[in-house]
């Protein structure tokens, strides 16, 4: 019997060969795909009102969006701590006055940044004390405690640069949000624009009707000593929908995976969870 069951198995194994000959290797168990995205979201407590600034719902509605397409993702309410972030590919920071911070956290993020990490800013994330140091890390940043908003007015996108990447088959359109002028913007290097918006007529604004400011941009540069790195800077988000709109949420997606220096289609496409799909598993 021993022998009979020895034989069937060799005969088995004969007429399988051919088979595991014609696999790929990546069906052989050596996957050629590039390594996951690791995302770290930093957020903040939530701050106005309903709708508004929402910070610890884009960490929650995030988190899960970048998990459904392929992403690793972690984050929190406090700033990252070295051992957080040591294999994160892109910070994406969703926390008002985030150019507030010590200088541990600033040695910490320029840390990462000198490593080759990519940066991701939504709307009052580049407001702070200091200016003047955050636009060298975003390409552009505004003062704490001026007034440079609009409050909840139209802010009508021109497309500047539609053959980048980020912006494939997008056109101008409107939302009603928030725009900033009065920004402190790095020299060398300096931003690359993607978009632009003329400030509405809002009192707040008064002085700076119609100015023409960039309001989407792209920002990169080299730490001395370091690999060059990628920064996004998307400057609305004061009214949280405006994540879900139909231009926006792709356009976030894209920018993400390109500071991650990733294909901008990297996180385009919902996967299908893990021991679904496949009968038997």
């Amino acid at each position: 019997m021993k022998f009979c069951r020895a034989l069937f198995a060799i005969v088995a194994l004969g007429s399988m060969a051919p088979l595991i000959a014609q696999q790929p290797p990546a069906a052989r168990g050596s996957t050629q795909s590039a390594p996951v995205m690791r995302v770290y979201i930093r957020a903040g407590l939530k701050t106005h009102g309903p709708g508004q600034h929402d910070y610890p719902q884009f960490l929650a509605d995030w988190s899960k969006i970048l998990t459904e397409r392929g992403a690793a993702v972690d984050g929190s309410l406090h700033f990252p701590t070295p051992a957080e972030i040591a294999t994160t590919d892109v910070i994406v920071m969703y926390k008002g006055d985030a150019g507030a911070m010590t200088p541990e956290e600033k040695a910490t993020l320029e840390a990462f940044l000198a490593r080759g990490g990519g940066v991701v800013s939504l709307h009052d994330t580049l407001c702070g004390p200091d200016p003047d140091y955050f636009s060298t890390v975003l390409g552009g940043a505004k003062k704490h405690g001026e007034t440079n908003y609009t409050l909840e007015a139209p802010v009508a996108y021109t497309i500047v640069d539609p053959a980048h990447p980020i912006m494939q088959g997008m056109s101008g359109f409107t939302l009603t949000d928030e725009a900033f002028f009065l920004m402190t913007w790095a020299k060398s290097p300096a931003i690359h624009v993607l978009a632009t918006a003329p400030m509405a007529p809002t009192p707040s604004a008064r002085g700076h009707e119609g100015e023409v400011v960039p309001q989407i941009w792209t920002y990169e540069r080299t730490l001395a000593g370091g690999q060059p790195y990628r920064a996004f800077v998307w400057m609305q988000g004061h009214d949280y929908a405006n994540f879900a709109h139909a231009q926006v949420q792709p356009m976030l997606l894209r920018a993400i995976a390109w500071a991650g220096k990733r294909p901008v289609e990297a996180l385009m496409t919902v996967r299908p969870e893990r021991g679904r799909g496949t009968r038997g598993f």
